[in-house]
């Protein structure tokens, strides 16, 4: 399993609920394959790439995914600013006037290593994509937030320590995330370069499953709350990967006793048939899989049932293929 870690750093407008499928009969290949002949291309000048992205392209989704995949495949996440921001936010996380005017000042040290090394955070993916697309007449806007990972905004809601952006097309909005398309700190703190198509132009319930806006309008949906988010399961890059909302149980800590069944679901996106799915458990480093039963796919809803004979604690995964894409945890009593 891959773990997203953060890069971290840090208009009252009519919003429709909106997501890839709206553009499933464009084929991307054109603009995918003018980001790979641009590759190496210097950030020096904003409007010339911007020009040499988008000219030969003739709508405006067709522009903002070439500028979101080189953006994704050209710009790497800098561990060294991951790491001082980390630092910065424990030492100010009681101060928050010292750490915005030092947060200020370490703007321009990182603008400067964007554009000299291609590395950056979260914010520095959120602002190139932004001024990319508004270079090319694209409205784009840069969300600031809560991103939930194993790490971070599990119980409670903690400094804002994300961002991502917003993009208008076809008078619609969008979501996307440039940082967790483009890769991953490993657990040595390297950035390994992965592409994650799944946080381009996301659904925007399962956006919300792991990124909570300071300004809730950027949801695009009515339905998450904070507790909602907070409370729900966690999941991961390969749930965006395999296009999965996760549906029952609904919360991350579940209580049940022993004997009952208990029901999972989830939804898939892209219609496809799944027939490697699994529920786990880990014992010391060896993956024990867990008998489920009844097992349904309806109308691209998957549903089974598991039933846990002994009390205890127990983290419990949802696996397909060989990625994991929801955790949860049990308590199970004796009633």
């Amino acid at each position: 399993m891959n773990k997203a870690i953060l890069l971290l750093f840090f208009l009252f407008i009519t919003i429709s609920n909106a997501q890839i499928s709206d553009f499933r009969n464009i084929n991307f290949a054109t603009a995918d394959n003018i980001a790979k002949l641009n590759k190496g291309e210097s950030l020096r000048n904003l409007p010339l790439l911007s020009y040499k992205l988008t000219s030969k392209l003739k709508t405006d989704t067709e522009k903002f995914r070439a500028i979101y995949t080189w953006v994704c495949n050209n710009i790497s996440g800098d561990s060294k600013q991951h790491n001082t921001v980390k630092y910065k936010r424990k030492k100010f996380k009681n101060d928050s006037l010292l750490l915005n005017k030092w947060n200020e000042e370490y703007k321009k040290k990182a603008f400067n290593t964007l554009l000299k090394n291609k590395k950056t955070m979260c914010t520095g993916y959120a602002y190139l994509i932004k001024e990319l697309a508004l270079l090319a007449d694209i409205e784009c806007e840069i969300v600031n937030g809560y991103g939930r990972t194993v790490d971070s905004n599990i119980e409670t809601l903690e400094m804002a320590n994300h961002s991502w952006n917003a993009v208008k097309l076809n008078k619609k909005w969008y979501l996307c995330d440039a940082t967790w398309s483009s890769g991953y700190l490993n657990e040595n703190n390297t950035f390994i370069k992965n592409y994650n198509d799944g946080y381009f132009l996301a659904n925007p319930n399962l956006f919300a499953k792991n990124h909570y806006p300071i300004n809730p309008k950027w949801l695009l949906n009515d339905k998450t709350t904070n507790s909602l988010f907070l409370n729900a399961p966690i999941v991961y890059g390969e749930t965006f990967k395999h296009q999965i909302i996760p549906l029952e149980p609904r919360n991350l800590k579940v209580v049940t006793s022993k004997n009952k069944k208990v029901k999972f679901s989830f939804k898939t996106l892209n219609n496809r048939s799944l027939n490697n799915v699994y529920l786990i458990i880990f014992t010391g480093n060896n993956e024990q899989k867990l008998n489920i039963s009844n097992l349904k796919n309806e109308n691209g809803i998957l549903t089974f049932n598991h039933t846990f004979k002994w009390t205890g604690y127990y983290d419990v995964h949802l696996k397909i293929d060989t990625d994991i894409v929801a955790s949860y945890t049990f308590k199970v009593t004796k009633k």
